[in-house]
């Protein structure tokens, strides 16, 4: 299990090389990198808040919790912070496991966690300069609602 809350840029080809492959208990690995979108048409870049320390053991703890309820063979979750412009990668996660099922219900847990309570403020920045601080919205909440 791995998880990183890095200001870098990471290298999913990279991310990926190995990550479960080889493994007898291993019949299905998921992977998911989302990237920094607009949907207004007037934001330059978004900006990532966030506690060092409490952010990594947060991530972390939501991370074995996966890891344990889908018996998981493996898991593998980064998550950027700072400034980031439209188009970047902002976050991976990856989940290898026994059954494609329980592969693909991790990863969308944690893709469904860290999109509402991974301890993460988001601002954005618009083309003219000023910032909005980004609210939590309903459909994200109700998402976390099926776990």
């Amino acid at each position: 299990m791995k998880v990183s809350v890095q200001e870098a840029p990471f290298d999913f080809a990279a991310e990926m090389a190995g990550f479960g492959v080889g493994r007898a208990d291993v019949g299905a690995i998921v992977s998911f990198t989302g990237v920094v979108r607009d949907d207004t048409g007037r934001m330059q870049a978004l900006e990532l808040e966030h506690y060092p320390g409490m952010t990594e053991r947060a991530v972390t703890k939501i991370t074995e919790e996966a890891m344990a309820r889908w018996n998981l063979a493996d898991a593998l979750v980064i998550h950027r912070h700072g400034r980031l412009d439209i188009g970047e990668q902002i976050m991976m996660v990856a989940t290898a496991a026994r059954h494609r099922g329980d592969a693909f219900a991790a990863a969308e847990f944690l893709m469904d966690y860290l999109k509402s309570r991974a301890p993460f403020w988001k601002k954005e920045h618009g083309l003219d300069g000023e910032t909005d601080w980004v609210a939590a919205k309903d459909s994200d909440e109700d998402a976390l609602k099926r776990w």
